[in-house]
């Protein structure tokens, strides 16, 4: 790692007026606002499609990409959608994402556009549709029949489905394969335009020198197309039920801990294939990002086991990880990659030493640094290289709310700490951030404009209401790239001067 800067903006929060931000103008406008301000990282939040609560870290698959980031701009161009759909399009508003009029508006476009593929795509469109379905057969194929079959049951969780296709019967596979043909068609189709806008989008920001970094749940959503398809690897009854779930003892977020709900991995099992699945995810992964956050990395160590009967976090325990044997494994068939920890949370020696044995850089968050003594570890002066620093992240609030609502020893502890008066604490932060010695910096966009509560991604512990905000500014902004790239040269973390460096 070098000495560098990003900013966090997950796509669908980006401007535009289809109701959600996408893979086209805006996230393009973006990566301009991103060279302007002399940045070198994008961090995006997982790019699946939701399956529960719209979090991305519940997902229906650990591979697809999420339709609803398809750009309309870019069928509109592409001929796949007429032109009118710029005009005659729902009025939604712009500073937040009505999730349910937006997916029943996007699948009405997607369906369009599917339907004028059907009727005019070339025989060269044909076949790199084909090759794509062809490259991708290791997921597609489950998750284009898994999402056809969740449609055909109307949503209904796989272990309700008939006894035959819940278990996956060939039989009942190769009966259900053929009557939903054209709705599996219709799910490659979308897979693919999603593959297509974003290697589009990922080639425009390799030639700006700008590095996506992406963001891998630990664990997958128990309503997904790998649990349906990968049973034996999760803790899952015969029925298809999960046993036992994950999530997190009581903690800075929640008095009774988190309760995840996902199934857990059945990791002797994973060993025994060579930790075959995860390293299909992670060489999926790599092949769309430069850098990937690995969420809840001291679960690799050791992970808390809920019984699924119980309704809170409370009464789990802990149980040993997979451990460096993963690790190996994923390094042995892929070679070195470029991963940074998400080691939050409650700590012991073995997570750190699992994190510092690979080489991985670590998190610091300085929201968490204030309002005890000097050997906070999240505090700047305490800092080694290797680390990320953020002054917030996607469960927290915007630094303008935590201030707002932190304790009167936190906010003292804070100006006495901070660079400047106080009249501007999301800079003050940001500055804090960039002068550390951490290599990387990576500010929300919310705190570069200094937003407030309204503006959070994410409550932890609650299901609605979540990952919805959106940037209703312009982009780029000059005035503002203008600001955080002074900021970039001053503290030496300027996107040319890590090139040149390169």
């Amino acid at each position: 790692m070098v000495r560098a800067a990003g900013v966090l903006l997950h796509p669908t929060s980006l401007p535009g007026p289809y109701g959600v931000g996408d893979l086209g103008p805006a996230a393009l406008a973006f990566l301009e606002f991103l060279a302007d301000a002399k940045q070198r990282y994008w961090q995006l939040l997982p790019l699946g499609p939701a399956a529960q609560g719209e979090s991305p870290y519940q997902a229906y698959s650990a591979f697809a990409g999420n339709p609803l980031l398809i750009s309309p701009e870019t069928l509109i161009e592409d001929g796949l959608l007429p032109a009118t759909v710029r005009e005659q399009h729902p009025l939604f508003p712009d500073d937040r994402v009505d999730f349910a009029r937006v997916r029943t508006f996007k699948h009405m476009l997607l369906e369009h556009a599917f339907q004028t593929f059907e009727r005019e795509a070339t025989a060269e469109q044909r076949e790199d549709l084909a090759r794509f379905a062809q490259e991708q057969r290791f997921w597609l194929d489950d998750y284009t029949l898994f999402m056809a079959l969740l449609e055909a049951h109307d949503g209904a969780e796989w272990p309700a489905w008939e006894a035959g296709i819940a278990a996956r019967r060939p039989e009942a596979v190769a009966a259900w394969r053929q009557r939903l043909a054209t709705p599996i068609q219709f799910q490659t189709f979308v897979q693919y335009l999603f593959s297509r806008q974003w290697t589009a989008l990922k080639r425009r920001a390799d030639e700006r020198g700008i590095r996506i970094i992406g963001d891998m749940p630990i664990y997958i959503s128990h309503n997904s197309a790998d649990c349906w398809a990968h049973r034996e690897l999760f803790t899952l009854d015969a029925a298809g039920n999960a046993t036992h779930v994950a999530g997190v003892p009581p903690d800075y977020f929640s008095r009774t801990g988190q309760r995840w709900g996902n199934p857990l991995y059945r990791w002797d099992v994973l060993a025994d294939t060579g930790y075959a699945w995860w390293v299909e995810r992670l060489r999926h992964a790599l092949a769309q990002v430069d850098v990937l956050r690995l969420d809840h990395f001291r679960g690799f160590a050791a992970y808390w086991v809920i019984p699924a009967s119980r309704p809170t976090a409370i009464g789990g325990r802990w149980r040993r990880g997979p451990g460096a044997g993963l690790f190996k494994a994923l390094q042995a068939a892929l070679g070195p990659f470029p991963l940074i920890a998400e080691d939050l949370g409650v700590l012991n020696r073995r997570v750190i030493a699992l994190r510092d044995r690979f080489d991985f850089p670590g998190m610091k968050v300085l929201q968490f640094a204030f309002g005890g003594d000097a050997g906070n570890p999240f505090l700047p002066h305490n800092y080694r290289p290797n680390f990320v620093v953020y002054t917030g992240t996607h469960d927290n609030d915007t630094t303008a709310g935590w201030l707002a609502s932190a304790t009167a020893t936190e906010r003292e502890h804070f100006r006495r700490y901070a660079p400047s008066d106080g009249t501007d604490p999301a800079w003050d932060m940001i500055r804090l951030a960039y002068a550390s010695v951490a290599d990387i910096a990576i500010i929300p966009q919310q705190d570069l404009l200094a937003l407030g509560t309204a503006a959070r991604m994410n409550f932890p512990g609650t299901a609605e209401g979540n990952w919805g905000w959106r940037y209703a500014g312009p982009l780029p902004n000059a005035p503002l790239a203008a600001r955080l790239a002074s900021l970039a040269e001053c503290y030496g973390r300027t996107r040319q001067s890590v090139t040149a460096s390169d």
